[in-house]
């Protein structure tokens, strides 16, 4: 295992939610963390802003540097990697968690959804990652993490959202093919996904508070992902990883401080 402290973790979306959890556990070991995402001011409906977070981020332990940046703007995203850079001196680890979701059928898809959410989840992914690499390849031990489901061709995951699991299943492509490409040159990429529905502002606008006293806290898909971030990046790659099973690797099988009501039934997440 190595230590996150002083390493420069690039986050996208990572202004709330899952993307913020992440950066402060990684915050909590020293890490650099740069907040890479869309939100400067406060939005009514999803609270948190970048400028919210950094700061959260620096008084858990670590430096956060706020850049607004939409992963679906090359020029946003090249300068956004050069900022990090410039202020850091490199970038350890990518975590692409920026992703839109809209889970509707066919006819009620239009298309600037179909659009936003390819955009945003297999675009951004790819184009993060690629404009993150040059600087990975420099890391002594560089991490692509990517927030995407592992792979499956049955129909049941496409039938009642084909758009939106053909958008995140691109993301999961991107952990196949990119893991493979770099596997010798010593990039770790790989996938995490949560076992059950997580807690999000993302989930309260799809199912409001109930849905999500089925689920459990952001903090169960951090403390994964710091995980795999301090893992030897030759020696894991290439995995479409889950939440609980990566803890339960680390040694934690107790998991009910994660749960958002405890006692109550945990619904599995979609592709699971």
């Amino acid at each position: 295992m190595t230590s996150l402290r002083g390493k420069t973790v690039f986050i996208t979306g990572a202004s709330r939610g899952i993307g913020r959890a992440i950066g402060l556990a990684c915050a909590r070991e020293g890490a650099n963390v740069v907040v890479a995402a869309k939100t400067s001011a406060p939005n009514p409906k999803l609270p948190g802003t970048i400028h919210d977070a950094a700061e959260e981020m620096t008084r858990a332990g670590g430096q956060g540097l706020a850049v607004e940046c939409d992963v679906r703007e090359e020029a946003q995203v090249e300068a956004a990697v050069a900022r990090a850079v410039e202020r850091f001196g490199g970038i350890d680890a990518l975590v692409n968690n920026a992703s839109a979701i809209h889970l509707a059928g066919t006819l009620d898809t239009p298309m600037k959804r179909y659009d936003l959410m390819h955009q945003v989840n297999a675009r951004g992914t790819y184009l993060c990652s690629r404009a993150c690499l040059p600087h990975l390849l420099r890391a002594a031990n560089p991490h692509v993490l990517v927030l995407s489901p592992p792979l499956s061709l049955e129909p049941r995951w496409f039938q009642n959202h084909v758009a939106y699991t053909m958008a995140k299943f691109g993301m999961s492509m991107c952990v196949l093919g990119m893991s493979a490409e770099f596997a010798e040159r010593g990039v770790a990429v790989n996938a995490l996904w949560p076992r059950t529905l997580i807690a999000t502002s993302a989930l309260n606008l799809l199912g409001g508070d109930e849905l999500a006293r089925h689920g459990r806290t952001p903090e169960i898909v951090a403390d994964a992902a710091v995980a795999v971030l301090r893992r030897d990046a030759r020696s894991c790659t290439g995995r479409f990883l889950i939440d609980d099973e990566v803890l339960a690797e680390e040694g934690v099988t107790d998991l009910s401080r994660y749960a958002v009501a405890p006692g109550e039934e945990l619904y599995p997440d979609l592709f699971l």
